[in-house]
């Protein structure tokens, strides 16, 4: 993936096999502080001003139903939560098809940086989930700067439009 400016620096994103399955990850540095961060990754109310709608059990171990902004809505779990620094979540546990999100935080001077990867992608959708989660990391830049999330189908189309870099 091409390195995307935003307002709050640059989304590094890089897309990755393993195992015969895709890892999306993603990194960008926001200028707020760790605990703010993992409000805006945990809050059931924030969240839904820039990536899904979640209802049910968020604590470590719970099991909730998310739909995210793209439109895809299913189960998850939580398997790791170590406020404000790591979380882990199963999407879909127990199906074949099943995923984990993986969100890490590090203070970086007045910076909060945040590592987020899907591990367990098939290797065909990877460039997909790679555009949607620049997509999903945009707007939570946008929701934390105090602004409404951009329009998600819009963002993520012209992403996957995008030719890679030397393809032309």
């Amino acid at each position: 993936m091409t390195p995307q400016r935003t307002d709050m620096g640059t989304v590094v994103g890089s897309l990755r096999a393993v195992d015969g399955k895709a890892v999306v990850r993603m990194e960008a540095a926001f200028g707020t502080d760790a605990e703010d961060l993992w409000s805006a990754l945990t809050d059931p109310q924030r969240l839904a001003r820039w990536v899904a709608r979640v209802d049910g059990d968020l604590r470590l171990g719970g099991e909730f139903r998310a739909t995210f902004t793209s439109g895809w809505e299913g189960a998850g779990r939580v398997d790791v939560c170590e406020p404000p620094r790591r979380l882990l979540v199963t999407m879909r546990p127990g199906q074949d098809d099943q995923t984990v999100i993986e969100v890490e935080l590090f203070p970086d001077g007045d910076q909060t940086r945040l590592v987020l990867e899907e591990r367990g992608l098939p290797l065909n959708e990877a460039a997909a989930h790679g555009a949607g989660w620049q997509a999903h990391v945009e707007d939570l830049a946008a929701h934390l700067a105090g602004r409404p999330a951009g329009d998600w189908q819009a963002r993520w189309t012209e992403l996957t439009r995008s030719p890679w870099p030397g393809t032309r």
